[in-house]
């Protein structure tokens, strides 16, 4: 089923960008350049995600070390003085 499912977009994709770049191709030049730049397009976005991900995740633990540490100063070490 996702072979259907890659055609049917392949199909829609080669049909929009050769349109846009304005080439006259058949229909199975079509659906192959949109395959094509399906599977190159998921890669490039898949790994544009893994790394915003990871650093999403290292922004995360510092501004949760940042409130942890906003905490610890406000209610815990003040108690000490």
């Amino acid at each position: 089923m996702q072979i259907v499912w890659l055609i049917i977009i392949g199909a829609a994709a080669g049909f929009i960008a050769t349109r846009m770049m304005k080439m006259e191709t058949n229909i199975v030049t079509t659906i192959a350049i949109g395959i094509g730049g399906a599977l190159i397009g998921g890669l490039v976005l898949r790994a544009l995600l893994t790394v915003l991900g990871a650093a999403a995740g290292f922004i995360g633990a510092i501004l949760g070390a940042l409130v942890l540490i906003w905490l610890w100063q406000t209610y815990i070490d003040k108690g000490r003085d």
